[in-house]
């Protein structure tokens, strides 16, 4: 049985839609659903070549960007010692800024934080050229991949034609040069021609979002892919495949979510947007039978006078308060390794006071607020309503992933199978291209 502290990590992770965990799940559900296709619809070649291709990116796409971002972290940031660690959105806010180095956890950090101040031009433009360079650089590998995979296929059509018609001579000569009309009428078919920096807004999004990056070279890769198909059939299958991805792996995951919570909000009247980790956490259990919560959500509210304010009182590790106890549990206030003091340099999302944003720290706040009315008008002991909203939480994500993963790697395969199988030419185009190139130049 799994237990509740591994429960809320693996449901928080599965639940987060700004995660690199569940898209890789997802893509691998994908690959494989399609790698599996191409093997029935084609041949061992073209299972191949669909084998590369899909987990060859994937391997680009969930590792490349932060594999490039540490090795430049390595040899651009440390060799003028800046630390990477030193996330620029501090800078926006110079009362939050001072706030920073005065609550810094050690004189190291706080240090650091004041090197990065004094020279904030040279670390901003140092920020944008690794977003760049590791997005770019991802891109590049890919079309590496891409290079090597169409060489490799073409490589291995090459051998297995070679091999065949080596062996169709040496069948030819021990009957007495005696061809079979089936082989005659191969021959022939062959011979036809195959159918022919300031950091805000959106750019701030995309570079401190890892999933958002990954949206730029999922772009580009989608782009590559498209203008350049080797065929007809290649580029439907890449519009297929593309576009199920697209639509599932950024789009219906959290309009899914959505759905799902206000489903369970409205049926059940109970709030399941929490992060999973705080929901099967024992301390929101304790908080919500002592009355703490109450408690602590009113200390949060009358610290709640500025963003400078709140900051000073989340970073001040002499303040202890369930709401921010919760905020680092979502992650999103980051601790110092191996402490429970804040790591100054990091960026808290604050989020604001609109009753309609739930996001950031305030909206940790507002959704436990949410979540202790509901509680109180429940008429149900602590025990059974927890039990309860975990067990939609769970469900609410698990269905999420699994409609995802159903239409990623059943669904669109599927329909790429469908096309195949049931259009004008079911054959691995490519192979007949490479063939029919062959056979001409013989």
């Amino acid at each position: 049985m799994i237990s509740k502290i591994s429960a809320g990590a693996i449901y928080s992770v599965l639940g987060n839609n700004s995660s690199l965990i569940p898209l890789g799940i997802k893509d691998v559900a994908n690959s494989c659903g399609l790698t599996a296709a191409s093997y029935i619809a084609g041949d061992k070649v073209e299972g191949k070549d669909r084998f590369i291709d899909e987990f060859g990116t994937q391997a680009i796409w969930l590792g490349g960007i932060p594999t490039y971002k540490y090795l430049l972290d390595k040899f651009m940031f440390k060799p003028m010692k800046f630390d990477p660690k030193v996330d620029v959105r501090i800078f926006k806010d110079k009362n939050i800024l001072e706030a920073a180095k005065e609550f810094a956890p050690t004189k190291e950090i706080k240090s650091s934080i004041e090197h990065a101040v004094l020279n904030q031009s040279k670390i901003k433009s140092l920020t944008l050229a690794k977003f760049v360079a590791s997005t770019a650089l991802t891109a590049l590998t890919y079309f590496g991949l891409t290079k090597f995979r169409h060489k490799y296929t073409e490589k291995q059509i090459t051998k297995d034609y070679m091999a065949k018609k080596n062996e169709q001579k040496r069948n030819a000569q021990f009957t007495g040069n005696h061809v079979p009309f089936s082989s005659a009428f191969s021959a022939v078919h062959k011979q036809v021609p195959a159918k022919t920096p300031s950091f805000t807004g959106g750019l701030q999004n995309f570079m401190f979002d890892p999933v958002k990056n990954l949206m730029i070279v999922d772009g580009v890769i989608t782009g590559e892919r498209l203008t350049h198909a080797r065929n007809p059939q290649d580029f439907m299958g890449y519009v297929i495949k593309e576009g199920s991805f697209w639509l599932f792996m950024y789009g219906a995951g959290q309009m899914i979510s959505n759905a799902l919570e206000k489903h369970v909000e409205k049926k059940y009247n109970k709030s399941i947007d929490l992060d999973a980790r705080v929901i099967e956490s024992e301390e929101l259990k304790e908080a919500l039978q002592s009355g703490k919560l109450k408690e602590h959500l009113n200390a949060f509210k009358q610290a709640d006078k500025s963003d400078v304010d709140i900051y000073k009182f989340v970073v001040n590790s002499e303040n202890k308060n369930f709401v921010v106890d919760m905020a680092k549990k979502s992650d999103i206030i980051e601790l110092l390794k191996d402490s429970d003091k804040v790591d100054t340099r990091r960026y808290i999302a604050l989020g604001n006071d609109k009753s309609d944003d739930f996001s950031g720290l305030r909206g940790i706040a507002k959704k436990l607020e949410k979540l202790l009315n509901q509680y109180e008008t429940s008429n149900q002991d602590t025990e059974t309503f927890l039990k309860q909203v975990r067990k939609l939480k769970r469900g609410s994500v698990l269905k999420n992933i699994g409609a995802c993963i159903g239409a990623l790697g059943v669904i669109a395969p599927a329909i790429m199978l469908a096309v195949r199988k049931f259009g004008d030419n079911s054959d691995y185009q490519v192979k007949k291209d490479i063939e029919t190139k062959l056979e001409q130049s013989v």
